[in-house]
């Protein structure tokens, strides 16, 4: 009798196991093709550029953070007893609109007696003019007319100073008081201008802090070594945390005490003000900054990576025949670098083509050119086999089932 041998089922198991053997072949199959191939030294791969005249910068680089371009920090002139507050954080306001109120019953009564003490002394100098007064009488009536009006002017400041208003347009940040808080006096008027901080008088945070809308600025700092180059109207572009297109801006101070960065160097603060009223700016974002110091039209300028040292002597190898290939060594006496381009001083003209080496990798026959290693990775991503140096894999590479 035959007996039928029965294979027994693959389980997941033995699948993960056969499939890990196939892998460690496969990597062995590689390693030594890799190690017996012939490695030959990298080659250039040339490629030309034409040498051209265009506008030549130079530009100092900063990093900084945007922050609007005001900050009021709004307390009361006046003392007393706060009574209303119109305003929330995040409420946009424009100039001159209410924020809060205080019991001004005090103030009024002042200003009404202001307003009576003008009225008499207004009264007696008219009467003595009726009477023939002496000249020394008449002075003495002018300064007190002069001493009442004053003090009702006051008065009037002080009433006036009962609401506290908006002095710009803009958005509110914080509110620092509350119904039935006792405030006396801030260190920045409600008439004023902006302020970086607190209030004095009854408290530190019995203000409103309202910022600017539209209006940003990059508070940056550079470096001691470049903030010689740097004046005020210098045009800028930033790079914004979050914003895909530049963002221009000029130089609007320039400050003449160092700070120290974050790894004890001598840095000075630059302000930038956002030439353009933007809404997808947002203050605390970080910025790169690139200030233009110097800018020439029309400037002679040659790829950079087209030069080559041999010595202490600057050439290029400029194309004589576009048709082979052919060069002929070329000396250059070179100026400024830019970016990625350099002053041509003598040497070459504008039309000029130059060669511009690029690399290829090991294995020679030109495919190992970096270019070809994203489309090597998406074929290996998509099941293909990717040959470091191009060329033709060895038999039986990749393996059969």
């Amino acid at each position: 009798m035959i007996r039928k041998l029965l294979r027994p089922p693959r389980t997941p198991r033995r699948r993960l196991v056969a499939g890990l053997v196939l892998l460690v072949v496969l990597s062995a199959g590689v390693g030594s093709w890799l190690l017996l191939r012939d490695d030959s030294p990298a080659a250039a791969a040339p490629t030309t550029a034409t040498v051209a005249t265009q506008t030549l910068q130079q530009t100092v680089s900063a990093s900084g953070t945007v922050a609007a371009a005001r900050t009021d920090e709004l307390g009361f002139d006046a003392s007393g007893t706060v009574t209303h507050v119109y305003v929330e954080p995040g409420a946009k306001v424009r100039k001159g609109q209410r924020l809060a109120a205080i019991d001004d019953d005090v103030l009024q009564a002042e200003l009404s007696a202001a307003r009576s003490a003008l009225s008499a002394a207004r009264t007696a100098r008219s009467e003595h003019v009726s009477d023939g007064a002496s000249d020394e009488q008449l002075a003495a009536d002018d300064a007190a007319v002069l001493a009442a009006e004053s003090s009702l002017a006051q008065a009037e400041d002080a009433a006036a100073g009962a609401v506290l208003r908006a002095t710009a347009k803009g958005t509110v940040t914080a509110v620092g008081l509350a119904v039935g808080d006792t405030v006396g006096g801030s260190a920045s008027p409600s008439g004023g201008g902006s302020s970086d901080s607190g209030s004095g008088g009854g408290s530190d945070t019995a203000t409103i802090t309202v910022v600017s809308s539209g209006r940003f600025v990059v508070e940056a700092t550079v470096a001691s070594g470049d903030v010689g180059k740097l004046k005020k109207g210098l045009q800028a572009t930033l790079t914004v945390s979050g914003i895909d297109e530049p963002v221009y801006g000029t130089v609007s101070e320039v400050g003449l005490v160092a700070e120290a960065d974050a790894n004890g160097a001598a840095a000075f603060p630059v302000t930038i003000e956002v030439t353009d009223q933007r809404d997808d700016l947002f203050g605390g974002t970080s910025a790169d900054v690139s200030i233009v110091v110097s800018s020439r039209a029309d400037v002679l300028t040659v790829d950079s990576r087209a030069v080559r040292t041999d010595g202490d002597q600057t050439y290029v190898e400029k194309v004589t025949d576009p048709a082979t290939g052919a060069t002929t060594r070329t000396d250059v006496e070179l100026g400024e670098t830019s970016g990625l381009v350099t002053e041509v001083v003598s040497g070459l003209q504008a039309g000029d083509v130059v060669s511009v080496p690029s690399f290829s990798g090991p294995g020679g026959g030109g495919g190992g050119n970096l270019d070809q290693a994203p489309q090597r990775m998406r074929d290996f991503q998509q099941g293909g086999v990717v040959i470091p140096g191009g060329g033709v894999p060895p038999a039986g590479f990749g393996g059969g089932q």
